[in-house]
């Protein structure tokens, strides 16, 4: 739901939002607000973002991986807070946002389905996003997007093994074993 029907910049969404802990976007410069994830949402989106912070860690690899709600700017009128995101050039990350597109990006669905599967889609398709997952709980499987490949979509069910391309598929995830399913 959008806050107000001004428009605004990536600056000033960034004023405005600094002191609250609300769940918001700049969306085509319209500050949207979302409700609260549910208990399945976190419970994916803390077990993906695990497994790849252990993978990075065990390889001593460069690339961060973060967690919203961690803002992402994009351009200058669209600010987004994917659920977990992978940045290999540290040079876009500051103390409160990543300034810059994101390697990879974790969105699983909770309430607005057509924000991930349409909006996004075309937001980090169009940025360069390198890869992009939609997490569909309610339907047990995972829409993959390696965008450096091409532009049409692997569809993994959750328990199938998902290979992370932007890491030559040397991890992969099990939706359903972190879930112990």
């Amino acid at each position: 739901m959008p806050v107000s029907k001004e428009k605004y910049t990536a600056e000033e969404y960034f004023s405005h939002t600094s002191e609250n802990n609300l769940h918001c976007e700049l969306v085509e410069g319209e500050i949207v607000c979302f409700a609260s994830p549910n208990r399945i949402h976190q419970e994916i989106t803390g077990e993906i973002y695990a497994e790849i912070r252990n993978f990075i860690k065990n390889k001593k690899g460069l690339c961060k991986v973060f967690v919203s709600p961690f803002d992402v700017k994009l351009d200058d009128c669209n600010v987004v807070q994917p659920d977990v995101f992978v940045v290999c050039d540290s040079s876009k990350i500051n103390d409160k946002y990543c300034d810059g597109v994101p390697d990879f990006i974790v969105e699983v669905i909770s309430t607005n389905r057509s924000d991930d599967i349409v909006r996004k889609l075309a937001l980090y398709s169009r940025h360069g996003v390198r890869e992009y997952w939609i997490v569909d709980p309610k339907n047990k499987r995972t829409i993959v997007y390696f965008f450096e490949k091409n532009n049409f979509p692997d569809i993994y069910t959750f328990d199938t093994d998902i290979p992370v391309s932007i890491y030559d598929s040397k991890i992969s995830i099990n939706i359903a074993e972190l879930l112990n399913y």
